[in-house]
This record gives C-alpha cells, structure tokens and sequence, in this order.
C-alpha cells in the first residue's frame, strides 16, 4: 500500500475549490495556553502521541495535494488525521467526535489546538466524511511509513554490556569486499476480514429490500394526471412479512416465497423502464441503484431457476453492493462479510499489504509483499512465516531461488519409510510460536482499534477505517516501547522492585 500517491488519490484529495495553509506545527506543552488551574501532564498518552508522530513531514506531502489558490482554506493535517485516529481509537460517532474535541484538552493539544478552547465545535462533523475521502488508504500507507521511520530512528539504543564485547579487527583484509546484500529479517503474513455493519443477509430480506427501492423509483418517476402502474405493495409486504415472523421456515417456504418477490421485482423493473421513458431521466444515484438492482434480480434468478445458492460476485448488500462473502471457516463466524486484508509483521511493526472487497487467494500476494519489503530493506528476507496456505509450488519456488526460507510442512504425503526429521519437526514448532504474533496484533486491531466492526458506509471509506486502524495498532506499539523502555532503565539502576508496580495497556 505504499509508494507514490497516483493521479486519482490527488484528484481526490483535491476536495474541491479549497486551499491548504500550513499549520503552526508542533508546539511545546507548556507553550499550550491553559486556563487558570488546569495542569496538563506531560506523561499523558496522547502528549506522548503527538510526539511520536512527524505531523511537519506529513503535512509537507498532503498540502501539495491542493494545487487551487483560491476558495476555502481546508482543515490542517493535524486536524484532520488526529480526528481520525481518535475516532479509530475510541469508535466514537462523527457528531460524537467533534464534542469530545470540544471538551477535551488532551485531544485538542493532539490535533494541534494552541490553546485551550470550548465555546464552539473544532469543524463540523460532516466534514470527518472527507477527511475519510482524502486521507486514502495509499495516504495513510505512505503515512504509516514515516511513522515507523521516525520510531525506529528515535528508538532507545540498548545499553551495551561489557561481556559481550568482542573485537572484530581481524587481519582479514581479504574479506573487505563488497559483497551482494544477504538475506536478513523475518517478515511474518497473515489475512483476516474486516466485517462491515450489515444485517446478516437472507435472501427474502434483500428481494424485499429491492422491491420497496423499485417501488419508491416508480413515485418519483410517475408524472401527476398520468396512470400510475399498480406495484401490489401491500400484498407484497404481507407476503414478505408472512415468511419472516415464521421461525423455522421449510425450504419449500422459503423458495415459494422468493418465488414470489421475483415476480413483484420483474413486474417493477419493466414498469420503470417504460416510465422512464417518458418522463425525467434518473439521477446518477437513482441510476446506480437500478442497476443494482438489476444485478440483484439477475442472480436470484438464476440461483432460483438452477437451485443453487452460490453465484459469482453475489451481492448481499443492497445499500453497499461492494461488499462479498468472505469464507473464513472458523467455527463462530464460518462467512464473514465486509474486505479482505493482507498485513505483514516485521520486527513488531504492523503493514497493511493489500485489500479488497473480492475475494481472493491470499498466497497470490506473498511474492509482492516479499517485493516490498526487500525495496524497503535492500535485500530479501531470511524467512517468512505465514500460513500453510502460502505454501504452494510457486510461492515455494520463489523463495527457494532467493534463499528465502518458508516455514510449514513440505509438500505432499511422506515417502514410504521416511521418518520425519526430529530437527524439521521443532523448527516447525518454533515457527509456528513466533507466527502467532501476527494473530494477536489482529486480535488487538479488532479488540481496540476499530478493525472488529467497519461502520463506513462508502467503499473508500470502509478502506480509509481499515489503513487507519493499522496506523493506531502502530501508535500503541510506540507507546508500550516507551513504558518497557522506561522500566528497563529503573531496572538497570538497581531500584527496589517491590515498590514498583506497572501496567502495560495497548
């Protein structure tokens, strides 16, 4: 997800007639004007926040997204990206994020605020809409990197021990030359779905819900004194509501009753398109969804004609026909339905590799994510410890030619009369420890920071809630290095331990 912002990303942030101005950049805590009796602490988390993150490397890159000179000066950076990761943080609502900036001090130091302010709201909340809109997850991704740059340069150097000195002033001048980069690093893969917020879709309920969009089409087209074609609402209603208060519907039911919704849509469908006709042309909106549900009507056709009940591309939203069906196979959520997701895990630091609402074989994505992270590195890493579904023939391949080691199980059945290396066996087991990483960092992205339930209704922002869900799982990480950091250096001068007491949170 990261490299250079491609043409429709700047269009895109461009927002209109508007015009960027720099901000004030970071400001001291003290030099925060506070009201008599309030006394920020200099150790709160989102001080320490805003010190981790190069809002002035940042804001460089996104006002060169706003070319116009003239209208409306849009929001700083810092405004816009701290709303958004506050918001990820806490899944507070867009109404609700405005007043908590309003109320508190804290979250206003973090979004550039200079001094204390209560008597009005920092923007208005439909404006977090474009903030989604423009911080793409491409942005977001370049973002991340600058974060992680910038953790990683200021990280604590670990205190050198003299046992562990040695001299390496061999007289080995032979060995000088310059060699081609060698492997190094492990990078650790995984994918998981992102559920959107939709209601757990039947096929009744969906027919039902494109009846009634066809029927509110066919008021806004009908021409007053003209004939109005009859939609036999009311019956369609209380056949649909017939199916679904009952609580154990046959299948012989429930086909009937699709049966009949088919019917109610088709006889829709051609009474809109004979209106159209002759009266005023649809919105792009209105004409988006037609066509939807046109695309709708088509595949329960043909699931119901064939009896089947799979097709390809099978939308089951009709408000958000973007988002599939996600097979996962766990035992509590076997289908998932919202964007599939790549990240990668290297040295603790999360990356968001790739993500679509399709899905998609998730091994068809290692050798670009190996790609990417030998133009971040400058070489290829040692190994790469993923899921035994990465473990195809090339994917195998690829790694073998690059000295890259895959971690899993060979291949196929053993030979006959081969014994499992004992060796093999417990690297394996190690591997498969050290893979679990990338597991808890899903199960902290979905737990606290917004990845658990994507409540976006737009496809681009559905993607801006995921990147930005990484960017804060990053920011966590940051946060617990500083306090492990911390307690290290008490350790190291020999305080009495029983009179401390810690709390790492993420």
């Amino acid at each position: 997800m990261q490299g250079k912002w491609p043409k429709h990303v700047k269009k895109l942030a461009l927002g209109g007639d508007e015009m960027y101005k720099y901000s004030n950049g970071q400001i001291s805590l003290e030099d925060f004007k506070q009201p008599i009796g309030m006394n920020l602490k200099e150790s709160n988390r989102w001080v320490k926040k805003a010190q981790t993150i190069p809002w002035l490397e940042i804001e460089k890159r996104y006002a060169a997204l706003f070319k116009n000179r003239k209208g409306n000066v849009a929001k700083p950076l810092r405004m816009a990206l701290g709303a958004c990761i506050v918001q990820a943080e806490y899944g507070y609502s867009d109404e609700e994020i405005t007043l908590q900036l309003q109320e508190n001090p804290y979250l206003q130091y973090f979004c550039g605020y200079l001094e204390y302010d209560d008597n009005r709201l920092p923007f208005d909340p439909s404006l977090m809409v474009y903030f989604r809109k423009r911080l793409t997850p491409e942005i977001l991704g370049e973002i991340n990197e600058m974060i992680i740059e910038k953790a990683v340069k200021e990280a604590p150097m670990p205190l050198e021990d003299e046992n562990d000195y040695t001299d390496h002033n061999d007289d080995n001048d032979e060995d000088d030359k310059p060699e081609p980069p060698q492997n190094g690093g492990t990078m650790i893969v995984d994918a998981t779905c992102a559920p959107s917020q939709i209601s757990f879709p039947q096929d009744t309920k969906l027919l039902n819900s494109a009846r009634e969009a066809t029927e509110e089409l066919i008021d806004t087209l009908h021409v007053p004194g003209t004939k109005k074609p009859r939609t036999y609402r009311k019956k369609a209603h209380k056949n649909f509501l017939k199916i679904s208060r009952t609580r154990k519907p046959t299948a012989k039911k429930i086909r009937k009753a699709i049966g009949k919704q088919l019917g109610y849509i088709r006889r829709n469908l051609e009474n809109i398109k004979i209106i159209s006709e002759n009266s005023a042309k649809l919105t792009i909106r209105q004409a988006e969804q037609l066509k939807t549900i046109e695309k709708i009507y088509e595949q329960q056709k043909y699931m119901f004609d064939n009896r089947v009940h799979s097709v390809p591309d099978r939308i089951v939203s009709l408000s958000q026909p973007w988002i599939r069906p996600i097979l996962r196979g766990k035992a509590k959520a076997p289908v998932e339905f919202g964007a599939k997701l790549d990240i990668s895990v290297v040295e603790g630091w999360t990356r968001l590799e790739f993500i679509s609402f399709d899905a998609y074989n998730e091994s068809t994505k290692l050798t670009e994510m190996i790609e990417r992270y030998r133009e971040r590195t400058g070489h290829y890493p040692a190994r790469v410890l993923a899921d035994k579904i990465y473990r195809n023939r090339d994917n195998l391949k690829f790694c073998s030619e690059h000295r890259i080691r895959l971690s899993g199980p060979a291949l196929g059945r053993p030979k006959l009369g081969e014994k499992e290396d004992i060796r093999n066996k417990k690297q394996n087991y190690l591997d498969e420890c050290e893979r679990i990483e990338v597991e808890r960092k899903f199960s902290l992205a979905k737990r606290k920071c917004g990845l658990g339930l994507i409540v976006a209704r737009l496809s681009e922002t559905a993607r801006h809630c995921i990147a930005m869900s990484v960017i804060v799982l990053n920011l966590k990480k940051v946060l617990c290095a500083f306090f492990v950091f911390l307690y290290c250096l008490l350790i190291t001068h020999h305080l009495p331990q029983r009179n401390l007491k810690f709390v790492f949170v993420q």
